[in-house]
């Protein structure tokens, strides 16, 4: 072996540690990160990570109090069986606190409990927050961390290992031929260079570049036509809103219709933004929210001129700019009126389930092929229970007698339906 080999060899030894360390830093970084995300979706609307109870207990040694070997997987995943199988400690946390945990079979894996578990063993060291600008400052929580950039820098990484150990075993190679031609009394090899190679690996190979070229040109089109038909299409638009109006606590905690609100919904096209006046029906009396406290109420106040001191409308009001989230095309025909009225459509079909979000989201595609593929499979809902549509009913019964009617089956999937 070569003096210029072995200490190839060694360069590369100390390298791939380096990256190696690097890599095992990077990649602690990244799953204590996602622990703190899983808890973030899944427990912190219930556990706090100190002893305080919110709707549920504090977490704080919750691995010291619970029992031993797989329980906390078990309560985790399905409380509602382990408390059915009567086990005492299950039983006594259900009597203590009057509700059962959210079911997450099938959600978290015992590798995210695992992580979520040391999660809580070592919580994140809370910072000093800083004083308020002022008084009227909005409360908001910091920004989750993204963890994009840990992965680049892992695949970079990676990258730069793989090209470490490409030039290593390419000088290897070279080594190796070079000792064959002393021995064989040979002239020594010329290293072409890398452009050199691929100059004449192409020249060599035509029919391999040809089929690269044909499956190269095949992909790039590929990814085009997906780019175009994502083309407005705003799946996951959560804009940010001139007062945190939380659907949970409304729609889902306090169980308020979403007609009440948006009353226009049943009898017009359009569900309807609602009024200032709306929301005081309810916020004359209620001064400070469950989360907020008084900062988004005042808001409210302010739109509307209302003055919580002298219980009178003595302020100048200056009104709301909502961002409104589901739009849908100019040359496109939508009528809230016939899906909620006639179709009997439920809001979530559309709007995803409104009553666990805080400010509104869009969460469908809303596009034609999801309209479409959605009017194929719904059954027709309001003609039997509607005199208007009964002969229509009577009608299409016998035409397409035992097969589902759906809204494709009454002209649901016509061009001019929609379009006009």
């Amino acid at each position: 072996m070569t003096p210029h080999f072995s200490a190839k060899i060694k360069a590369f030894t100390r390298s791939a540690l380096v990256l190696f360390v690097s890599i095992c830093l990077a990649s602690s970084s990244l799953f204590a990160a996602d622990a703190a995300k899983i808890f973030k979706q899944n427990c912190a609307v219930c556990h706090r990570l100190d002893g305080v109870k919110l709707t549920g207990p504090g977490l704080a040694g919750i691995a010291g109090r619970a029992p031993g070997g797989d329980w906390l997987f078990k309560w985790v995943k399905n409380n509602t069986a382990l408390i059915k199988s009567g086990d005492a400690y299950a039983t006594k946390i259900f009597a203590e606190n009057g509700a059962q945990m959210t079911v997450f079979d099938g959600v978290l894996s015992d590798d995210d409990i695992k992580a979520v578990v040391e999660y809580i063993k070592n919580p994140p060291v809370e910072k000093a927050a800083a004083p308020a600008a002022n008084a009227n400052a909005s409360a908001e929580a910091a920004p989750e961390k993204d963890n994009t950039s840990n992965l680049y820098l892992i695949l970079g990484v990676v990258v730069v290992l793989l090209l470490i150990i490409a030039m290593v075993l390419r000088g290897v190679k070279y080594n190796l031929l070079n000792v064959v031609a002393q021995k064989n009394n040979e002239g020594e090899v010329i290293d072409r260079g890398w452009w050199g190679e691929t100059k004449y690996w192409l020249i060599n190979h035509k029919r391999a570049l040809a089929i690269f070229i044909i499956i190269f040109v095949l992909w790039i089109s590929k990814l085009g036509w997906d780019s175009a038909m994502n083309i407005g299409v705003y799946t996951g638009y959560h804009p940010e809103q001139p007062i945190k109006f939380s659907h949970k606590i409304h729609a889902g905690d306090n169980g308020i219709n979403c007609q009440y609100c948006h009353s226009s919904v049943e009898k017009s096209r359009h569900a309807g933004i609602p009024s200032v006046n709306i929301c005081m029906n309810c916020h004359k009396g209620i001064e400070k929210g469950p989360n907020t406290g008084t900062t988004e109420i005042a808001k409210i106040y302010e739109a509307i001129g209302w003055n919580p001191e002298t219980q009178k409308y003595d302020k100048q009001p200056k009104g709301l700019r909502w961002v409104k989230v589901h739009n849908l095309q100019d040359f496109v025909f939508f009528s809230h009126q016939q899906h909620v009225k006639v179709g009997k459509l439920d809001c979530s079909n559309c709007h995803g389930d409104v009553k666990t979000m805080t400010t509104a989201q869009q969460v469908q595609p809303l596009t034609m092929g999801w309209c479409i593929d959605c009017h194929r499979k719904t059954e027709v809902a309001g003609l039997k229970d509607n005199p208007y549509h009964e002969d229509l009913h009577k009608k299409l019964a016998e035409k397409y007698k035992g097969q589902k009617l759906t809204v494709e089956k009454i002209g649901g999937t016509e061009c001019a339906k929609c379009h006009y």
